[in-house]
């Protein structure tokens, strides 16, 4: 368990121009996991080739706002191995942004993965309750009374916890990793974005509430 302390967790999300997708999952998990562990976590986002400078898309924003989360003040970033540095957790929006990401700092690997694929290892942990709990046990326990200690601790173990059944929710077709990119698309690739970010993000949150510390 490493070593116990109350700084935030830090996770990044990836995308190309940091202006659709990225944007929508670093506000709503921003919003999510700031209400079961307030100060817990910083959520961030940057692009592999973003629009730097550019607010958030249209409807991307009316999608965070859909869900209950802040779409003001956001301005695109490119992403920089100076970014990752420190980051907890990367999850990126495809593959392919997976790939970059470990180009820039290779030290990432067992912290970077799709934002799908790891919402479903996290479904798989959900499923092992008793595993589930032993962890957050030891989570607090390293934290010493100290309950952002204690969140940071399990989140940190995390990423392992979550490559380690990674062969147990492979999905049947790889393109089931990554999420759509509706930049210059109509409404229905927004809706099909959502469609498929949503569940992720969902799933993530509910692990975070199953593993508040005590």
């Amino acid at each position: 368990m490493p070593a116990p302390t109350s700084a935030p967790v830090q996770i990044l999300t990836v995308c190309t121009g940091n202006i659709c997708r990225s944007p929508v999952a670093e506000r709503l998990l921003h919003a999510g996991l700031d209400q079961v562990v307030p100060g817990g976590f910083v959520v961030s986002s940057a692009g592999t080739r973003a629009m730097v400078g550019d607010p958030m898309q249209p409807a991307s924003a009316d999608i965070v706002r859909t869900f209950g989360g802040n779409p003001d003040h956001f301005v695109a970033r490119q992403l920089t191995g100076n970014i990752l540095r420190g980051v907890d957790l990367v999850l990126t929006m495809t593959s392919g942004h997976r790939g970059e990401v470990l180009q820039l700092d290779a030290s990432l690997l067992k912290r970077t993965f799709t934002i799908r694929e790891f919402a479903r290892t996290l479904d798989v942990l959900d499923g092992r309750a008793a595993e589930s709990a032993a962890e957050a046990a030891a989570a607090d326990a390293a934290g010493a009374g100290d309950p952002l200690a204690a969140n940071t601790a399990f989140w940190r173990g995390l990423p392992a916890r979550a490559a380690s059944v990674r062969h147990l929710s492979l999905p049947a077709d790889s393109s089931e990793n990554d999420i759509i990119d509706p930049y210059r698309r109509g409404p229905e690739t927004y809706s099909q974005m959502e469609d498929e970010l949503a569940p992720a993000i969902v799933s993530i949150l509910r692990h975070a509430r199953l593993n508040v510390p005590a």
